[in-house]
């Protein structure tokens, strides 16, 4: 387990919901992964990088809503800035398996 927080270490993390809207592969990237576009509605677009390449393709990922945190401090991966973080867990082979809501939001919703 990681370190306790306080709740207000908790509101200073940014969660948003947002959709998919462009994938590119990322032939630089150490491992494989894709290069991803996502509208955050009123936050505009923003691009990240993931390696979830073994269970989700180009086509898959295309207008899929996501969550992801959008307030990290911008991140150089290969010749790629990452401006968000889209949230996922690992499963059992190790796959990173993306974290969504149930029901389509607008995108930009905040997660509370």
């Amino acid at each position: 387990m990681k370190a306790e927080i306080t709740f207000e270490d908790f509101l200073k993390i940014d969660i948003r919901t947002g959709t998919i809207i462009a994938v590119d592969d990322f032939p630089k990237a150490r491992n494989p992964a894709y290069q991803i576009r996502i509208d955050f509605g009123c936050l505009g677009i923003r691009k990240t990088s993931a390696q979830i390449t073994s269970l989700y393709s180009k086509e898959a990922l295309l207008n899929t809503q996501v969550t992801a945190i959008v307030n990290f401090k911008p991140r150089q991966i290969a010749n790629f800035m990452s401006e968000c973080l889209i949230l996922g867990i690992y499963n059992t082979d190790g796959d990173v398996v993306l974290l969504a809501t149930s029901k389509k939001t607008t995108n930009g919703t905040e997660v509370h």
